[in-house]
């Protein structure tokens, strides 16, 4: 029997010897860091937005492991009037898919607490501090510097996030030694009042304190 060689079209051709042929990145894959891995996040963490395009990390977990840092050196802060702003690369926050408009009564807003009950252990946070001061170059005191939730779990914040998470340096003027001082505590509460009592959205609030912390307040109308 003779076979029949049939031609095979040039751009076929050229798209099976050429793996770019494969589809690009694919909605819901990872993202790169500044050195080219994976960007930080825990182990089945979704990367599809959540409110305002804010990545949705994993939520609580009944045990927390300690979750990858950016490279060391990868994260440089910002200051708005001398206070510190996270890079929004490394840490452009994450929130937990347990917290919703719909559940706030039964979340974040509930008399007798939330975030007790979720917050990551010491022995998680030690050593993700620790790698995320290398991350951002932070050189001063640990023990005046907050690791810090960028999203606030008060606030619906994803408990142990990399994303989430970074080394928040103390505010001007503070003494070397004298502990963690913060003026973005404050805020972060007021927030959490506004969304409890209906004064603005849960969503608003959380883009509000990604976006700069230091003018979340006034961006709602809340001071």
């Amino acid at each position: 029997m003779e076979f029949v060689r049939r031609a095979v079209p040039p751009v076929l051709l050229s798209c099976l010897l050429l793996t770019g042929c494969s589809s690009a990145s694919q909605p819901g894959s990872a993202t790169s860091g500044k050195d080219g891995t994976p960007a930080a996040g825990p182990s089945g963490t979704t990367v599809s937005p959540g409110a305002a395009g804010i990545p949705v990390g994993a939520g609580p977990q009944k045990t927390y492991t300690v979750q990858r840092q950016p490279a060391a050196g990868s994260c440089r802060y910002r200051y708005e009037k001398g206070e510190p702003l996270q890079d929004t690369t490394c840490t452009p926050g994450a929130i937990s898919p347990a917290v919703t408009q719909e559940n706030l009564a039964a979340t974040i807003c509930r008399k007798s607490g939330y975030t007790k009950g979720i917050r990551p252990p010491e022995s998680v946070t030690g050593p993700e501090k620790r790698a995320n001061a290398a991350s951002y170059g932070y050189t001063g005191r640990l023990g005046d510097a907050e690791y810090d939730h960028l999203i606030s779990l008060e606030l619906g914040g994803d408990p142990n996030d990399a994303r989430n998470l970074w080394v928040e340096p103390p505010d001007p003027g503070h003494q070397p030694g004298s502990g963690v001082n913060n003026r973005k505590d404050p805020v972060e509460s007021k927030l959490h009042s506004a969304v409890c009592s209906g004064k603005v959205t849960l969503k608003a609030a959380q883009q509000a304190i990604v976006t700069d912390w230091t003018t979340a307040l006034s961006r709602l109308g809340l001071g």
